[in-house]
């Protein structure tokens, strides 16, 4: 099943994926929806208003999630790349909800910043509460999958150790199209990420040091998992900081997000005033 929010006069929407329509489901958002326990039953069922997706203005996927854990370092070839070794646990961040964008708008590229990146990521959101679970219990708490962009400002994010200040500035991650649930996926999904039509990232979900389940068997051991808060697993290599000399988005610059069997983010930076 795939889930998206859609933006509509004057409210949003849940719906669920049909072909070439986006069905209501009968929640204002994807996260509204997660927060009923029966929400795969609720939304299978649903029969509401249909809407063409070729003309569907889509939100991110989760709009307000309650949390949204970041991770850094977890692709094997982007810790070699940054020069570190690799880590004996999670490098965790956070973001906060006004950063995230839909699948198609534009990122801003903040006037105090002269050196965002690019950052593509598989996200996993959160379907049901988690609380000190192992490895094994993890993958019942996963709602489904889609796909990130963790645009950052690493001017910012270096002025300290902490990241936090280069990783949420507003409307500068986008995240969607859809929730895909794990029953319509298999193996490792690759992941690619193209600016201006060049591919600057191309990986493979198998790379990631701490996968889905070892993540929230992580994270619940610090705090409740609850439906719609968001996991995104990190980035692989092939981001513009690390090249010689370093490459950095502009104003119309054109960021394309893919990750096999859960869709395409396709955004345009703007610089803003």
């Amino acid at each position: 099943m795939k889930l998206a929010t859609l933006r509509l006069p004057r409210r949003t929407t849940a719906a669920r994926i049909d072909g070439d329509h986006a069905v209501e489901v009968g929640a204002p958002d994807v996260g509204a929806l997660l927060a009923d326990p029966g929400w795969r039953d609720v939304a299978a069922a649903a029969d509401g208003p249909k809407h063409p997706l070729s003309s569907a203005d889509l939100a991110p996927v989760v709009p307000r999630p309650g949390k949204i854990i970041c991770v850094g370092l977890n692709y094997r070839n982007h810790i070699l790349e940054m020069g570190r070794e690799l880590p004996e646990y999670p490098t965790l961040f956070a973001k906060y909800a006004e950063a995230l964008i839909g699948p198609y708008d534009d990122i801003a590229l903040p006037a105090v910043s002269q050196a965002m990146d690019w950052e593509a990521e598989l996200a996993v959101i959160v379907g049901a509460e988690a609380r000190h679970v192992s490895p094994e219990q993890a993958p019942a708490a996963i709602a489904g999958y889609s796909v990130l962009n963790d645009v950052t400002a690493r001017d910012y994010q270096n002025r300290t150790l902490q990241w936090l200040q280069g990783k949420t500035f507003e409307d500068s991650t986008p995240f969607g199209p859809y929730l895909v649930t794990p029953d319509e996926l298999t193996g490792p999904m690759s992941m690619q990420c193209e600016v201006d039509g060049e591919v600057v990232q191309q990986a493979d979900t198998a790379d990631l040091v701490f996968g889905p389940a070892q993540l929230i068997s992580y994270l619940s051991e610090i705090f409740t998992l609850r439906p719609g808060d968001v996991i995104a697993t990190g980035t692989p290599g092939g981001v513009g900081h690390a090249r010689k000399p370093p490459r950095y988005l502009i104003d119309g610059s054109k960021v394309v997000t893919r990750i096999a069997g859960l869709g395409e983010l396709i955004n345009t930076a703007r610089r803003s005033a």
